[in-house]
């Protein structure tokens, strides 16, 4: 299962997994672009079941996770992507803000997590990957609420790989930097969004930012079997950011 599969890093994810053959339960809030993206991947030949909901509300996560293991007996693998990306610095960001960030990446996050291993328990296990972020690893500016959200996704995957590890669950993330998704793209429509996504670009050694696809690669990788003696790892895919 995959949340927020509509667009970016969790799209890319999705075609990548349906290339592997794998069995799909695809989620997002936007009906419209996850039954297009069903679409695309049923044309492929791929297994695939939608499920429109929020992951900050317990009943939809619930019922997202429900699917899996009506439609096909169990779930495997929970890639815990559904998240909101707002930039601002401390002065910018108002409660409100910070309330709904908290509630869909960080509130959200831990259901997943919670009603996976929950269905996996009973099962023999399964791999979870969780979305962090540079930012979840080190500070950056103009990420007042957005930082801490992912500060959370690194600690829940780190305590829940401690504590399920003996029930064959294992729980990992991935890191990634500044990434080429949609949202990036419109930065510069943005107020100071152009100017700030030139700064980020030229803080990755690489030079460059990254593509979903390759945030993708590190996702399959750490829910796959060869994957089967890591957990509580949070993988930079991030152009050498966090190795400065």
């Amino acid at each position: 299962m995959i949340t927020g599969a509509a667009f970016g890093i969790g799209r890319a994810t999705a075609v990548l997994f349906a290339r592997e053959g794998a069995r799909l339960i695809v989620t997002d809030v936007q009906r419209e672009p996850l039954l297009a993206l069903a679409g695309e991947l049923r044309q492929t030949g791929a297994d695939v079941e939608t499920v429109v909901g929020d992951v900050a509300v317990e009943d939809d996560t619930r019922r997202m996770i429900g699917a899996a293991s009506e439609r096909y007996g169990k779930l495997d693998v929970l890639v815990a992507n559904a998240g909101i990306i707002p930039l601002g610095d401390a002065t910018e960001v108002t409660a409100g803000g910070w309330d709904e960030v908290m509630a869909i990446d960080g509130r959200g996050m831990f259901l997943s997590c919670k009603f996976a291993i929950e269905a996996m328990l009973p099962t023999g296990g399964g791999a979870i990957v969780c979305l962090s972020s540079i930012s979840g690893l080190a500070g950056q500016k103009r990420q007042a609420a957005y930082g801490p959200a992912k500060f959370v996704a690194t600690g829940l995957t780190k305590h829940l790989a401690v504590e399920w590890a003996d029930h064959g669950i294992r729980v990992n993330a991935v890191a990634p930097g500044t990434i080429r998704t949609e949202r990036v793209q419109r930065l510069p429509a943005e107020p100071g969004g152009a100017e700030y996504l030139a700064e980020i670009e030229r803080m990755h050694p690489m030079g460059r930012l990254g593509e979903p696809a390759e945030v993708a690669s590190a996702i399959v990788f750490l829910a796959s079997d060869e994957a089967s003696f890591i957990t509580g790892v949070v993988l930079p895919v991030d152009g050498g950011y966090l190795a400065q």
